[in-house]
């Protein structure tokens, strides 16, 4: 009997979120494969800083330079009046040499395909079976599709496994599935929710959520006499989605991409997570295999979600991989990082001869030991050590709010550059 062996690994996309520029850079930095991200007023991230379409050609040529794909997202439901843009903006995307859209709209997809420019079909689409993915494949040639996020790891080996009967071994074998493995979920089937729209006249489809379902409620009696608290819980919001504790049972799924959520999130954020998963998958294709790996991999697991923990997040859940996800609601305040992002000042003046950086210290000081992070657009996110403070030359212990201080930057920073510290929450 031929023992049949077991397809070589190929290892995943890591896809980072970029909401803005600085986000951008830190998401390059923290070794991505890809970025996605939105420009003004046609993505699901309206709240995102965004981009505007001058800048596209910039933005792929930075992405590429760094070695990274980039995406742009074009998720938004649209309206027949705001199709004459979507088509210039597809116009400038296929010039500029945009790896891909990221779409579901029927009409998004027919244009895109008319400027030659491919398409990933976005989880709104809510395709979570071969024969949807097979369908759509045929019909727009869609060859790589981000699942709805109900999916479970048993639905995506399933996926996997039908793909051949409906498209052929060799057609399947082109055929990409990206799957969301961090960031915010849901209470809604694939964020199609019009709790929003209902409540504000902001959609949600619209890429203008103002997240009700964020809030803390109570209940109270129509004539207002009695009134009862929910408790601590926000009934409507689920905590953040976490795949790390059960990464190695996703890659061996066949999943092409790893998508990290944000496009709303800090810098310090995106490079911190992006980073995080850039390791393990590292790690996992390295080991894959060797002897003791396995606990290996779970103590390294377990050092990373201690780095996540770090910024901003609801709390984490496995979302659906494992299964229906029971009890898993925001409890109390809505950030569980364990990490307060504070506010130093700012960069006033850079040294490149000296690799010094001077910092005047707004809004409080800092001390040698600590350790500071340097934010901005060409910057993005950058850990400083403070080693060595200087006021004047002359060298000092610590610096004091108000204070126009020098110290050694890793790399260049620019004037305007934001300057924070991370503080443990008590």
């Amino acid at each position: 009997m031929v023992r049949k062996l077991k397809p070589a690994f190929t290892k995943p996309e890591v896809m980072a979120p970029a909401g803005d520029a600085a986000c951008l850079k830190a998401a390059l930095d923290a070794g991505a494969d890809a970025v996605y991200f939105g420009l003004e007023g046609t993505n699901m991230r309206a709240g995102a800083k965004n981009f505007p379409l001058r800048s596209l050609g910039k933005i792929v040529k930075q992405c590429h330079d760094a070695g990274a794909r980039a995406y742009l997202t074009l998720n938004n439901i649209y309206y027949d009046r705001e199709l004459a843009r979507v088509d210039r903006i597809l116009d400038k995307a296929a010039s500029v040499g945009l790896d891909a859209v990221i779409a579901w709209d029927f009409g998004v997809l027919k244009l895109a395909r008319d400027h030659g420019v491919s398409v990933y079909l976005s989880t709104q689409a809510s395709v979570a079976n071969a024969q949807a993915l097979a369908t759509l494949h045929k019909s727009y040639g869609v060859r790589r599709f981000v699942l709805a996020r109900e999916c479970s790891l048993s639905d995506i080996r399933s996926i996997r496994q039908t793909l051949p009967g409906l498209l052929g071994e060799k057609t399947a074998a082109q055929i990409e599935l990206e799957v969301f493995v961090h960031g915010a979920m849901c209470v809604s089937v694939s964020g199609r929710c019009f709790l929003s729209q209902f409540q504000t006249g902001h959609s949600g489809n619209r890429g203008e959520c103002r997240q009700p379902c964020r809030r803390q409620y109570k209940i109270t009696s129509t004539d207002g006499e009695m009134e009862w608290d929910l408790g601590e819980r926000a009934v409507m919001s689920p905590k953040d989605l976490c795949a790390l504790p059960f990464l190695d049972k996703l890659l061996e799924v066949g999943c092409d991409s790893l998508k990290i959520e944000g496009c709303n999130r800090a810098p310090e954020y995106v490079h911190t997570v992006t980073h995080a998963y850039r390791r393990a998958v590292d790690a996992y294709a390295k080991g894959r295999g060797k002897r003791g790996f396995k606990a290996d991999f779970s103590t390294f697991k377990d050092e990373l979600m201690v780095e996540v923990g770090k910024v901003y997040n609801r709390g984490f859940s496995n979302g659906f991989y494992l299964g229906q996800p029971a009890n898993d609601w925001v409890e109390g305040e809505n950030n569980q990082a364990s990490l307060r992002k504070t506010a130093i000042g700012r960069v006033i003046n850079y040294y490149s001869r000296l690799g010094v950086a001077e910092i005047r210290t707004e809004s409080r000081g800092f001390k040698c030991g600590d350790e500071l992070v340097i934010q901005g657009p060409s910057t993005g996110h950058l850990t400083v050590p403070v080693e060595r403070i200087e006021i004047g030359r002359a060298e000092v212990t610590a610096a004091a709010k108000g204070q126009a201080v020098a110290l050694k930057t890793p790399r260049a920073v620019r004037r305007g550059d934001k300057v924070f510290a991370f503080i443990a929450r008590r």
